[in-house]
């Protein structure tokens, strides 16, 4: 007879979590001509090819069930000085766009201005995640904005770049095999 698997405690498993650094994302649809998003920080790259973004968001989540509805979304990468857009995006406002300046991307999604990047997607797949889905969106357009260090979030806080640190180090032999497949230079895991 095995033992059952102690009770995980939710609150330290989001702080021992919240030892991961993760850049903040605006993910974001428009449903009647309005546009609706949510701050969210659980956006990873997926694949090349097909090109492919993953976000998570809340069940709950009212902006989720727009950005379903819609089966396309936008994502604005936020850039370091766009804290208090990301506070306005993390709150129940009903009007989240009517406290920041945007835009529309190529594709008609809503991108914050000053943005780091933004990308253009649909909704190819959504998988259960607990309290949360698993969105998988394929990559439809992307761009640049404006050349700033990311908006950060660690340990429950928002944080950055050192001053000196604003720039990738040189690139270093030993983390090849960590960004690329064997045999490939072009092709990131």
């Amino acid at each position: 007879m095995t033992d059952a698997p102690a009770e995980i405690d939710g609150r330290a498993l989001r702080n021992l979590i919240g030892n991961f650094a993760t850049g903040i994302t605006i993910i974001s649809t428009t449903v009647d001509d309005a546009p609706v998003g949510f701050a969210c920080q659980s956006f990873s790259s997926l694949s090349l090819d097909p090109p492919m973004v993953l976000f998570c968001p809340m069940k709950t989540s009212r902006s989720w069930s727009a950005i379903e509805a819609a089966g396309r979304f936008g994502v604005t990468i936020l850039a370091e000085d766009q804290q208090d857009a990301c506070a306005v995006f993390g709150s129940r406002n009903p009007d989240k766009f009517a406290a920041v300046d945007w835009h529309l991307s190529p594709g008609g999604m809503p991108i914050l201005d000053g943005e780091l990047a933004w990308i253009d997607c649909t909704v190819e797949n959504v998988v259960d995640g607990g309290d949360h889905h698993v969105v998988f969106g394929r990559v439809e357009a992307f761009g640049t904005g404006t050349p700033d260090k990311p908006l950060l979030f660690y340990r429950g806080q928002y944080t950055g770049i050192e001053p000196d640190k604003s720039v990738p180090a040189p690139w270093r032999a030993d983390l090849e095999e960590f960004l690329f497949t064997a045999g490939t230079n072009d092709t990131w895991l």
